[in-house]
């Protein structure tokens, strides 16, 4: 039986491959930003007055607020600023549709490469 040979890629072949795979990878990475699919934000809560006490803070944080040069009135938006945890459920779908589509790709393209491999070294052995 004679040793198995990969078909060889040229340079050009090569550099295509690697220029298309980033710009996929970069695509991947900022499509999301773009369409504005990222993170829910931030909320700011509303607070009656602005003081320590109505802040949540108690006399040692206050003195560590202090020491960092802030009064309550400007360490207000600090505290009270919160991440959304809300969930765009629409955008849940969606990257979830995207992750089952590519791994869907990659398994039956890597099915195909798999059984011309085994053609090509075994003969057609297989159901196609």
């Amino acid at each position: 039986m004679r040793r198995y040979e990969p078909p060889q890629q040229g340079r050009a072949g090569q550099l295509f491959d690697t220029v298309f795979l980033v710009i996929l990878v970069y695509l991947s990475l900022f499509t999301p930003l773009i369409l504005g699919l990222t993170g829910g934000g931030t909320k700011v809560a509303e607070v009656a007055e602005k003081s320590w006490t109505a802040l949540g803070q108690n006399a040692v944080m206050q003195a560590q607020w202090e020491k960092l040069g802030y009064t309550a009135e400007t360490a207000a938006e600090i505290i009270t600023k919160r991440f959304d945890y809300g969930i765009n459920v629409v955008a849940l779908i969606a990257t979830a549709a995207i992750i089952i589509g590519y791994f869907w790709f990659v398994l039956s393209f890597s099915e195909k490469e798999y059984r011309e491999v085994i053609a090509e070294k075994f003969g057609e052995t297989g159901r196609r």
